[in-house]
Protein backbone atom coordinates (compact mmCIF):
# COMPACT_ATOMS: atom_id res chain seq x y z
CA UNK A 1 0.00 0.00 0.00
CA UNK A 2 3.19 2.43 0.83
CA UNK A 3 4.45 1.74 -2.24
CA UNK A 4 1.43 2.16 -4.08
CA UNK A 5 1.07 5.90 -2.42
CA UNK A 6 4.81 6.79 -3.61
CA UNK A 7 4.05 5.61 -7.32
CA UNK A 8 1.04 7.45 -7.31
CA UNK A 9 3.19 10.65 -5.66
CA UNK A 10 6.06 10.26 -8.00
CA UNK A 11 4.00 9.66 -11.29
CA UNK A 12 0.81 12.36 -10.93
CA UNK A 13 1.09 16.15 -10.93
CA UNK A 14 -2.59 16.47 -10.32
CA UNK A 15 -2.15 17.96 -6.64
CA UNK A 16 -6.07 16.21 -5.45
CA UNK A 17 -4.03 13.09 -6.84
CA UNK A 18 -0.61 14.22 -4.50
CA UNK A 19 -2.98 14.31 -1.44
CA UNK A 20 -5.04 11.43 -2.03
CA UNK A 21 -1.20 9.56 -2.62
CA UNK A 22 -0.19 10.95 0.81
CA UNK A 23 -3.08 9.70 2.40
CA UNK A 24 -2.85 6.07 1.15
CA UNK A 25 0.79 6.27 2.48
CA UNK A 26 -0.19 7.62 5.94
CA UNK A 27 -2.98 4.39 6.08
CA UNK A 28 -0.27 1.81 5.29
CA UNK A 29 2.28 3.24 8.03
CA UNK A 30 -1.01 3.24 10.33
CA UNK A 31 -1.82 -0.01 9.26
CA UNK A 32 1.92 -1.55 9.39
CA UNK A 33 1.67 -0.09 13.49
CA UNK A 34 -1.85 -1.24 14.37
CA UNK A 35 -0.39 -4.78 12.61
CA UNK A 36 3.04 -4.59 14.98
CA UNK A 37 1.09 -3.97 17.61
CA UNK A 38 -1.16 -7.09 16.90
CA UNK A 39 2.03 -9.11 17.17
CA UNK A 40 3.13 -8.33 19.86
CA UNK A 41 -0.28 -7.76 22.05
CA UNK A 42 0.86 -4.22 22.65
CA UNK A 43 -1.62 -0.90 22.74
CA UNK A 44 1.20 0.95 21.18
CA UNK A 45 0.42 0.62 17.57
CA UNK A 46 -2.91 1.56 18.25
CA UNK A 47 -1.80 4.98 19.92
CA UNK A 48 0.20 5.47 17.13
CA UNK A 49 -2.33 5.13 14.21
CA UNK A 50 -4.59 7.60 16.53
CA UNK A 51 -1.50 10.03 16.10
CA UNK A 52 -1.38 9.55 12.24
CA UNK A 53 -4.75 9.97 11.57
CA UNK A 54 -4.67 13.50 13.54
CA UNK A 55 -1.95 13.96 11.42
CA UNK A 56 -3.78 12.92 8.53
CA UNK A 57 -6.84 15.32 9.28
CA UNK A 58 -4.37 18.48 9.52
CA UNK A 59 -2.70 17.72 6.60
CA UNK A 60 -5.86 17.41 4.72
CA UNK A 61 -7.33 20.54 5.99
CA UNK A 62 -4.14 22.44 5.26
CA UNK A 63 -3.48 20.66 2.08
CA UNK A 64 -7.23 21.51 0.86
CA UNK A 65 -6.87 25.05 1.77
CA UNK A 66 -3.64 25.63 -0.33
CA UNK A 67 -5.58 23.66 -3.02
CA UNK A 68 -8.28 25.96 -3.29
CA UNK A 69 -6.00 28.99 -3.29
CA UNK A 70 -3.92 27.91 -5.95
CA UNK A 71 -7.23 26.51 -8.04
CA UNK A 72 -8.42 30.04 -7.54
CA UNK A 73 -5.34 32.31 -8.09
CA UNK A 74 -4.46 29.97 -11.42
CA UNK A 75 -7.40 28.03 -12.44
CA UNK A 76 -5.20 25.13 -12.53
CA UNK A 77 -4.28 21.86 -9.96
CA UNK A 78 -1.01 21.17 -11.89
CA UNK A 79 2.15 21.12 -9.38
CA UNK A 80 4.25 23.09 -11.48
CA UNK A 81 2.07 25.97 -11.45
CA UNK A 82 2.59 26.04 -7.41
CA UNK A 83 6.11 27.30 -8.18
CA UNK A 84 4.63 30.52 -9.28
CA UNK A 85 2.72 30.98 -6.35
CA UNK A 86 4.09 34.27 -4.14
CA UNK A 87 2.68 36.04 -1.18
Amino acid sequence: MFALGTIGLLVRRNLVFTLMSIEIMLNAAGLAFIAAGAHWVQADGQVMFLFILAMAASEVSVGLALLLRLYHQHGVLDTDSASEMKG
